[in-house]
């Protein structure tokens, strides 16, 4: 993962927001809420590509870097770029826990806890419902 340039600020209106998303992805993505597991888009999902913010489609999460933590959400050992996502110390619940939301638009994607495979050993454990795929075969359509 190499270091780039933080994106550009997306603001938008509540108003807009509300137009743009579904009821879930508005819960989730703009009031910090979590689908419930096993339930959302993507845990299962196999083919290769980049995993965009569904609020704003800016690049997330790249496809070699997701497993299956058998958590119920879809999880990823790193952003596709140290600068696509920013971490934000969640009190809630009567829990401390590292949320992450998009860097772009601050879109809540979910959080990462210290308890993935490989050498990051991090799980960015996601929302489906905040994420949307662009498989490679899509891509070059």
């Amino acid at each position: 993962m190499t270091a780039k340039t933080p994106p550009e600020k997306i603001i938008r209106s509540d108003a807009e927001w509300r137009e743009t998303l579904t009821p879930e992805q508005y819960y989730v993505t703009r009031q910090a809420g979590t689908e419930r597991p096993f339930t959302g888009p993507y845990l299962h999902e196999k083919r290769t590509g980049t995993y965009h913010c569904v609020s704003c489609g800016a690049p997330l999460f790249g496809s070699d870097a997701k497993y299956d933590s058998g958590s119920g959400w879809p999880s990823f050992t790193r952003p596709v770029d140290e600068m696509a996502v920013e971490e934000i110390t969640d009190r809630s619940h009567g829990m401390v826990r590292t949320e992450i939301r998009c860097a772009a638009c601050e879109a809540h994607l979910g959080h990462v806890f210290p308890d993935g495979p490989g050498p990051e050993g991090l799980r960015y454990c996601m929302n489906g419902c905040a994420l949307d795929l662009e498989a490679d075969d899509e891509a070059t359509s």
